[in-house]
């Protein structure tokens, strides 16, 4: 049954992205290359509304049909999405202030957590804090912004965005799976396929991007069904963020990194670690996005090995990938400055 939905999203998004790639359709937006762009040629932007059509289309036909203890929160999440999607479409035709964008993200945050998905404890392996009601609505609300922002900012490469939706969505479908939970694995299938049918046309060289669109309602997604999925028992929260890691530590560090250097970290740039290796060391897009997938594999496997392992196995775990990433970030600024003077890449 869930292969059969699972299915629907693919062909449906396959379908839409290829018609929304072609001239002539109202979806046809093209994107301008831009400060923050690695791309050289405008290309459409309209991926991001076929990813929607096929994900509300197929889960709207299985919480019809079976899905019903589900149905309150997926209608919900649905809304808080859909209200992200239609100002990123507007921002996509016409630019939007960026303050009319955040306000739409603030109150898509604010309804999850009206709703129950908020962000209620916080914790490691073998420790949990309870946090007060104001302190979990304000944590609750700059996660579910950030995450949304954080995916923006990471859909800047071919075939990257699209692939992290597939890798993290299809791992908590994993991880549902494995808890027993068929709405929640569902779901995320369902979100993991759609991703899948858009990157088909989007892996490098791209023929069409998401647009703010595909990157926000991911975003979303990401965190609320990071928080519904600790809500229903599937996995910890710090496990959550982990397969969704290879994005939250580039876009958190290099966010970091322009604070302290007094930059204006809101207008666009090219300063991301994945923007790094193209412009900063030569690498194609295509070898770029590869290694991404390596790296979100990696990230993807070692949660489905965490879910259910004694607390030191856990601690050990993350452990390793904090030493990774700090060693994998500074072997980028490392080559970056080998390469400026001179030396070989």
């Amino acid at each position: 049954m869930i292969l059969a939905f699972v299915a629907l999203a693919f062909v449906l998004s396959v379908w839409f992205t290829h018609r929304f790639s072609r001239p002539g359709s109202w979806f046809y937006i093209l994107d301008v290359p831009n400060e923050r762009s690695l791309h050289d040629n405008p290309k459409p932007r309209g991926g991001g509304v076929a990813m929607l059509i096929a994900i509300y289309a197929a889960l709207a036909l299985a919480v019809g049909l079976f899905l019903t203890e589900a149905r309150q929160t997926l209608v919900w999440v649905g809304a808080a999405c859909l209200m992200v999607a239609v100002v990123s479409f507007l921002d996509d035709r016409h630019t939007m202030p960026v303050a009319y964008r955040i306000a739409a993200h603030v109150a898509a945050a604010f309804l999850l957590f009206r709703v129950g998905l908020g962000l209620e404890s916080v914790g490691l392996p073998g420790v949990e804090w309870t946090l007060p009601v104001a302190i979990a609505g304000a944590a609750s609300l700059l996660y579910v912004v950030w995450m949304i922002n954080l995916y923006n900012f990471m859909d800047g490469m071919d075939g990257l965005a699209a692939g992290m939706a597939v890798l993290g969505f299809g791992t908590y479908a994993a991880l549902g799976a494995m808890a027993g939970d068929v709405a929640f694995a569902l779901t995320n299938a369902v979100v993991a396929a759609s991703a899948g049918g858009f990157l088909v046309f989007n892996f490098p060289p791209a023929r069409i991007f998401m647009g703010d669109v595909g990157s926000s309602a991911l975003g979303l997604s990401a965190a609320a069904f990071s928080l519904w999925g600790v809500q229903r028992g599937v996995f910890s929260f710090w496990l959550a963020l982990l397969v969704f890691l290879p994005f939250m530590a580039d876009a958190t560090v290099t966010l970091f990194r322009r604070l302290l250097r007094r930059e204006r970290f809101w207008e666009p740039h090219r300063s991301h670690y994945y923007q790094r290796l193209v412009r900063g060391l030569g690498w194609t897009h295509r070898k770029a996005v590869l290694w991404g997938y390596v790296l979100m594999a990696a990230c993807a496997i070692s949660a489905l090995w965490a879910k259910g392992r004694d607390t030191l196995d856990q601690w050990s775990l993350l452990g390793v990938w904090a030493v990774a990433y700090a060693g994998l970030l500074w072997w980028v600024s490392y080559r970056e400055g080998r390469r400026r003077s001179g030396g070989h890449a």
